[in-house]
């Protein structure tokens, strides 16, 4: 099962054979050096380490230069495993965009942005009170508890607070295109996290 790590260009569209649009995001995808194979033996757990992104040696501190010189990999910003995926790599190879094909289902995981600090009305899609004659709960949540009983206001109560810049993963996301050339995959529909953001793209199912 295939997984990679990319950098998410943006938004685009497409032209299909019979006029319809389509709306695809441009994700550059790798090379992804592996950097380290993780076993049940030692580690407990079986995951594939792949490392994107590439840095000066001097951005990155020694412990994580003598890690990667010690796999011959290139000094690169991101390291991330991925647990029970491509087990069949091993230390020094690369990961490209021609791991993935057209039409593959692919799950992508990212941190998507932060808005701070926002209220229920736009941070859990809350109604707004009336507007007129002298109202004073426009944009309020309402009754959040009873006053006697229980006296307090139970956790997990939807309240104002951060919204956003939290891990999303997208499921069900198809690839329409891969570019291999230009390490470029497309893919349908839109993909968690900002212009720039590092994203990990797996098989889904």
């Amino acid at each position: 099962m295939p997984a990679i790590l990319a950098k998410k260009l943006g938004m685009t569209q497409r032209f299909l054979d019979d006029g319809r649009v389509e709306r695809v995001t441009v994700l550059e995808a790798g090379p992804c050096p592996v950097t380290a194979i993780r076993t049940f033996e030692i580690d407990g757990y079986e995951a594939v380490q792949l490392g994107f992104g590439a840095v000066r040696e001097k951005a990155l501190n020694k412990p994580l230069l003598g890690h990667l010189k010690k796999v011959d990999a290139p000094p690169v910003r991101t390291l991330t495993e991925f647990r029970d995926e491509a087990a069949e790599l091993q230390v020094g190879e690369t990961v490209k965009a021609d791991a993935f094909a057209e039409g593959d289902t692919v799950k992508i995981s990212g941190v998507s942005k932060g808005k701070g600090f926002q209220g229920t009305i736009k941070r859990h899609n809350f109604a707004a009170g009336p507007k007129s004659h002298g109202s004073h709960n426009v944009r309020a949540p309402g009754s959040i508890g009873a006053s006697a009983t229980p006296s307090r206001v139970f956790k997990g109560i939807r309240g104002p607070g951060q919204m956003g810049n939290k891990r999303v993963t997208q499921k069900g996301l198809s690839v329409v295109r891969v570019d291999a050339e230009n390490n470029l995959l497309l893919v349908r529909g839109s993909v968690p996290g900002p212009r720039n953001g590092v994203v990990e793209v797996r098989t889904d199912g």
